[in-house]
C-alpha cells in the first residue's frame, strides 16, 4: 500500500495553485475540470512519481470549522520535508511568503510554520541527519 493522492482544503483553486506552483515550487500533475471546481493535483519535482496533493476546494460545511480551528490552535494540516529549513524560510520569506513560526529546533527537527493564503497553515521540517542513525 502507498499513499497516491493526498488532499489540502483551500479556499480558491487558482489562488492555491499560484501559491503551491510559484511560491513552494511544485509542479501540476493533473487539472480537469469537474463542474464549478476542478481536480487540480500538484507534486513536488523530487518526487515525479508522486504522491499528489490535490488542492480540493473547502465546499463542505465541515470544512470550514475545521479549519479555523486548526489555524486557531496553530495546528498545520500539511508537513513538507525539506533539506535547509532555515534556507526555505530565508527564500520564501524573501517571496513575501508569512511564516507564523520561525525555524525551530525541536529535538530532532527544525520546523517552521507558514500561511498558504488559502486557510491552512503549513509545516516545513528538517530532520537530522544524527536522529536518522
Amino acid at each position: 500500500m502507498k499513499i497516491v493522492v493526498t488532499n489540502v482544503f483551500v479556499d480558491d483553486q487558482a489562488a492555491a495553485l499560484e501559491f503551491y506552483t510559484e511560491k513552494l515550487g511544485f509542479e501540476v500533475s493533473a487539472d480537469v475540470p469537474v463542474g464549478e471546481d476542478r481536480w487540480l493535483t500538484v507534486r513536488s519535482p523530487e518526487q515525479p512519481g508522486g504522491p499528489d496533493l490535490l488542492l480540493e476546494p473547502s465546499g463542505h460545511p465541515a470544512v470550514g470549522p475545521y479549519k479555523r480551528a486548526l489555524v486557531a490552535d496553530g495546528i498545520p494540516d500539511l508537513s513538507l520535508a525539506v533539506d535547509d529549513v532555515r534556507g526555505e524560510y530565508e527564500r520564501l520569506t524573501g517571496l513575501g511568503v508569512k511564516f507564523t513560526q520561525e525555524p525551530t529546533e525541536m529535538g530532532p527537527v527544525t520546523t517552521a510554520v507558514l500561511d498558504d493564503t488559502c486557510g491552512n497553515l503549513i509545516q516545513l521540517a528538517q530532520h537530522h541527519e544524527a536522529a536518522a542513525a
